[in-house]
Order: structure tokens, then sequence, then C-alpha cells
């Protein structure tokens, strides 16, 4: 422990989260890079739930638009082809609760992680919807159902497999306290009496 960080929490009271990392002189680069880290991986989700929400043109046409009644998970459960998977979310596409919880994934996960609090729901939430994801995608499979190769281009670790890890570290990391509001949500009565909730 720094000088500095023993000085700030000397004399806190049992329970009371330990004063971390802050913007600024106090923040060391790999401080920064982490709250770097955690903003990037929040804008990913973010995004992908703005372009299927309002329909931008880039993944999302306006007329495929949530907001015009078009289905955000529908397209992905419908074409996954292999894997243990397969039946079932071909079963699920066009369900109305997927693309509820499907949109309030990727809404709940960007707007956390670009915040930066409740990290540590994050990150569980997070890594099991990214498992969710890939095993839609199962890239350990070499072939599709009808035979054709996955072309995938590593079996185990794909972008899910990436933005899980990233959302776990900066969890671990209490990555919310620089460039974000992880010192005020950690300071809540609520999240004092539940630690997890950080």
């Amino acid at each position: 422990m720094t000088a500095q960080e023993s000085s700030l929490t000397a004399g806190a009271r049992p329970g009371t989260p330990k004063v971390g990392p802050v913007a600024g002189a106090g923040a060391t680069p790999a401080d920064k890079a982490l709250a770097a880290l955690r903003i990037a991986t929040g804008i990913v989700f973010l995004w992908a739930f703005l372009d299927k929400a309002f329909g931008f043109g880039y993944a999302t046409s306006s007329e495929n638009a949530w907001i015009n009644g078009g289905q955000p998970a529908a397209g992905y459960l419908g074409s996954v082809a292999g894997g243990p998977m397969e039946s079932t979310y071909n079963a699920w596409a066009g369900d109305v609760w997927v693309d509820w919880m499907y949109m309030a994934g990727m809404l709940g996960l960007g707007l956390a992680l670009v915040a930066g609090i409740g990290l540590r729901v994050t990150a569980v939430a997070g890594t099991l919807m990214m498992l969710f994801l890939w095993a839609g995608e199962f890239p350990p499979a070499k072939h599709l159902s009808d035979g054709t190769p996955t072309m995938s281009a590593n079996p185990a670790v794909d972008h899910h497999v990436v933005y899980a890890v990233a959302m776990i570290v900066v969890a671990a990391c209490s990555a919310g306290r620089v460039w974000g509001l992880g010192r005020a949500w950690e300071r809540l009565p609520l999240v004092r009496r539940f630690p997890w909730l950080r």
C-alpha cells in the first residue's frame, strides 16, 4: 500500500470500501488503461443495443430496427447452424421474451461498463450472456450440421471469451473508480450493505 493509499484509508470505519485509484495524479497508467478497457468494452455493447433498437444502417437497417417491429435476436438465433444449442436457439428465434432479454442485456452491460458501476454483477451477467452467444457460434465445431466447414478462426478463444475476460478483469480491479462513477456507487448505503453489488 502506498503512503497516499494509507493516508486515505486510515481511520476508515469497518465495512467502508477502501479508497482506490482516482482519476488524475493518483491514477497510474495501469488504472487508466483498465478504465479505457472498461469504457471500450461498454461501448461495444451499448452500440449493439442502439443500432439494433434504432437501425442506424450499420448492422441493422432502419426497417429492421426494434422500434419499427424488428426482432433483434431472431436473425442470430435463426442462423445458428451447428453446436449443441442449434435446435434450441432456432426454436427461440422470434420469441418476444428472447428479444427483450437480449436487448436488456446489451443495454445493461453497456451502461454499467461505461458508467463504471455494478461491475461485479456485470461480470457475472456478462459472462453468462457471452457463454450463450459463444454456444450459438460454437467455435470448437469444424463443421455445421449440413457438413459445410465452420471456418472457425480459433476453436477455443473468440471475441465472446475476450469480452467475458475483459468484464471479469475490470470488475476484479475496481476499474470503475477511474473515469467512472464507481467510487460514488460504492458509497451508496445499499452497496455498502451488499458488497457484491459493486
